[in-house]
């Protein structure tokens, strides 16, 4: 860990962007306002100082093609205020996504979880397949849902 690490002492969050599209999503199903609900936590102690939020050239890319106009600017802009792209090891992100892919990781998937393995702490998905690969492959980054990350920190 670096001394700048140490000194912030704050999570590294990495939510992919099913999870950052959760308000977006059919809020008559529960299952998806509790993610909603949980995302909302997590962003407000995002904007507290309580952890910090990355992104990569992946969410760009993903949220750029969004075709609802209101959605693809709302993500861009909370992207642009409240995460930051660390500095990171690109071939080796690569490297490690073109492997994640040859283990049945969608390509977006891979290239997530690859950022989320090389500049996070916690990997967050509402994907439960996607989840699923990652404890089955041990991707070396904690992975989880919105909601069992919220109860795991006690957020309320």
């Amino acid at each position: 860990m670096s001394a700048a690490r140490q000194e912030r002492n704050k999570k590294r969050l990495y939510l992919d962007v099913c999870t950052l599209c959760r308000p977006f999503d059919n809020q008559n199903l529960m299952r998806i306002r509790l993610e909603t609900d949980a995302f909302y936590l997590i962003l407000q102690e995002i904007q507290n100082g309580i952890f910090e939020m990355v992104s990569s050239p992946v969410h760009m890319k993903e949220i750029g093609a969004i075709k609802d106009l209101r959605e693809r600017l709302q993500l861009s802009i909370l992207l642009h205020k409240w995460a930051w792209q660390p500095p990171c090891d690109l071939p080796k992100i690569r490297k490690r996504a073109e492997a994640l892919h040859s283990l049945g990781f969608g390509v977006a998937d891979a290239a997530h979880v690859g950022f989320a393995e090389e500049t996070a702490d916690v990997f967050i998905s509402c994907d439960d397949r996607l989840l699923k690969k990652c404890r089955k492959h041990h991707v070396s980054v904690e992975s989880m849902n919105p909601v069992e990350f919220c109860v795991k920190e006690d957020l309320k």
